[in-house]
């Protein structure tokens, strides 16, 4: 402990002078679903987008930099982040509704935040974002979607801010949207996008929010702390009807269990560790491999290191 607060500190002396607090040694598993992991050697919430390119443009190169969101699809290894851990505050949480239907949204913002300011726009088209558990930044990095539909689908432009700190635009065609995913450089930190809605009437839009918001009640384990949809669907399958069929469904190791109400869901009960809740999908992936020739694509973030058998990272 006291070598790893020691190389905390000595990380705090080599950062720039910023507004946003800097914290070391934080217990980043509060901000997280999961609620399992170790700790960040040093947490940084900037307040704004100057502060943060402020941050980028003095922090030396060699320093490990990990931007985490709302933390709803996102698992931390046991043995905690080395670097940087990055945490976007309030002054990233901004909706506003501009001309030509469009939303712009803050990355700090929940997408179900934007569903509601386009409802009250009256806007349509962006009412699958109800039923993703995420915000705006973590969606662009890996496409998010649900119900049908996915970032790529009304993604106008996305703003971001480079390592260097400078500010970055880029276009639908620019993001490279692929399933789950983009094809944006990984260094990259997204500040704020523009989505694209169409008029509507807005008691359609919130029937259909209401269809979403009550069918991820009955289908999903949504009070339960999980990390989402664990695995991406393979090509032509649903990663669930796969793992249910290898028998995985409610299979445990320790508090970790995998949903018996959706089994492409992890679930801690309690005291679950990051390593464990690792394993237990790492489990899933060899039976589904043993039982049906796929191999599962992990859909949720991993960061950090795990502990070793000695428990040291």
């Amino acid at each position: 402990m006291q070598t790893e607060a020691a190389g905390a500190q000595g990380l705090l002396a080599r950062l720039p002078r910023v507004k946003g607090p800097y914290t070391a040694n934080a217990a980043i598993k509060d901000l997280t679903w999961f609620r399992a992991g170790g700790p960040a050697e040093v947490l940084y919430i900037p307040p704004d987008a100057d502060d943060l390119a402020l941050f980028l443009q003095g922090v030396p190169k060699d320093v490990p930099i990990t931007v985490i969101g709302v933390g709803s699809n996102l698992l931390v290894r046991d043995g905690g982040v080395e670097g940087v851990v990055i945490r976007l505050g309030r002054g990233f949480m901004n909706v506003a509704v501009e001309a030509s239907n469009r939303i712009r949204a803050g990355a700090g913002v929940l997408d179900v935040a934007v569903a509601k300011a386009a409802h009250e726009a009256g806007l349509a088209g962006l009412e699958f974002m109800r039923g993703i558990p995420g915000a705006v930044g973590g969606g662009l990095r890996m496409n998010a979607g649900a119900y049908g539909r996915e970032f790529k689908d009304v993604m106008v432009e996305a703003v971001a801010l480079d390592r260097d700190g400078n500010r970055i635009r880029l276009s639908n065609t620019q993001m490279g949207f692929e399933y789950r995913r983009s094809g944006a450089p990984g260094d990259l930190i997204f500040v704020e996008a523009v989505f694209q809605g169409t008029p509507g009437d807005k008691a359609q839009i919130e029937a259909r929010m209401n269809e979403i918001t009550d069918a991820r009640a009955s289908t999903q384990p949504i009070k339960s702390r999980t990390g989402g949809s664990t695995f991406k669907n393979p090509p032509g399958e649903k990663a669930w009807q796969l793992i249910d069929r290898a028998g995985c469904r409610g299979l445990q190791r320790g508090d970790a269990q995998v949903s018996t109400l959706h089994c492409n869901f992890l679930i801690n009960h309690g005291r679950a560790s990051g390593d464990e809740i690792e394993a237990l999908g790492e489990d899933v992936r060899a039976k589904v491999k043993a039982a049906t020739g796929i191999e599962l694509e992990w859909e949720i973030k991993r960061i950090g290191k795990p502990l070793d058998r000695h428990g040291r990272a």
